[in-house]
């Protein structure tokens, strides 16, 4: 499992997290981004289109 996420820049449980919201309530990589901004972490919605 960690072979997965080698080499990413952020933590594998912020990926996990992004990528359940992403597919469970239908969220746009840009809420996506709106919603980690509120929990501190900064990222643009490019980087979420790389990961998932």
């Amino acid at each position: 499992m960690d072979d997965l996420f080698k080499g990413r820049h952020f933590d594998r449980e912020i990926i996990v997290l992004c990528v359940r919201w992403y597919l469970r309530y239908k969220l746009s990589f840009r809420d996506l981004v709106e919603m980690m901004t509120e929990r501190g972490l900064s990222l643009a919605h490019t980087a979420l289109v790389q990961t998932a």
